[in-house]
């Protein structure tokens, strides 16, 4: 699944809510078809950043360009380029609904918004066989096989394990061919083999060509990682000591 991704800049990026900065000062430079990793525990503004690098939050502080989109002022030019997958609240999936309701209905919708009115005027059959071709290749990336499911296609998403589910939200935003992949809590509730599979899928994706932006616990090596980890009244408390230690070291 080759895609031309984009390069991701950011410079003193921040966000600033109504309970104070869900993220601040964040310094980015990543080339066409990296694998960003947003590092930083659960609730230190991690899908914040990644919402606003994709278009979906407004920053409030510094700037950032995606694809040659300037933000905060091109939200929208950057959504048409972006998507967002395995987000709580954003791209949440049904419980009830099966893998091939899913998608099928993104395929659809793809058809309907997605695509130039021209791609609308083709054939029915033509765009059934589009729609089909999107889907199987969206699964071949994702690395996800509909056979190998207990029900097939038909397997309901509660039914799915953490892995699969996460592969089956990944195949769903590839279905529109996103330039830049960003995918929320990567690595949660996955064992050490998942994680490793979940990061090699990642960086298959990448070495296609799509950038790819990943939110995490722990970044691996091979990353441009950026945190969003904030230091602590304790921390600034040491830092201060330490460096009146050290001060005082020089003095003497």
């Amino acid at each position: 699944m080759a895609v031309d991704g984009v390069a991701v800049v950011a410079e003193g990026f921040g966000l600033r809510g109504p309970r104070g900065w869900a993220f601040r000062g964040v310094d980015l430079v990543a080339e066409p078809g990296a694998l960003i990793a947003v590092e930083g525990p659960s609730g230190s503004g991690r899908t914040s950043l990644l919402l606003a690098l994709t278009g979906r939050m407004k920053a409030t502080e510094g700037t950032a360009t995606v694809g040659g989109a300037r933000l905060p002022k091109q939200l929208s030019a950057v959504r048409r380029f972006s998507a967002p997958a395995n987000v709580p609240g954003v791209t949440d999936l049904d419980p009830a609904l099966t893998v091939g309701e899913h998608l099928r209905e993104r395929a659809l919708l793809q058809n309907r918004f997605g695509d130039s009115v021209r791609a609308l005027l083709r054939p029915r059959a033509e765009r059934t066989a589009e729609a089909g071709l999107r889907i199987d290749t969206a699964l071949t990336a994702a690395g996800l096989d509909r056979e190998a499911l207990p029900k097939g296609a038909r397997t309901a998403v509660r039914d799915l394990e953490r892995l699969e589910a996460l592969r089956l939200s990944i195949a769903l935003a590839l279905i529109g061919r996103p330039r830049l992949l960003a995918v929320d809590d990567l690595d949660l509730k996955l064992s050490d083999a998942e994680r490793a599979e979940a990061w090699a899928l990642l960086r298959s994706l990448a070495a296609a060509g799509t950038t790819v932006l990943a939110v995490c616990s722990e970044a691996p090596e091979d990353a441009v990682t950026v945190s969003t980890r904030t230091e602590t009244p304790e921390d600034e408390q040491n830092r201060k000591e330490t460096g009146d230690a050290l001060t005082e070291t020089g003095r003497a």
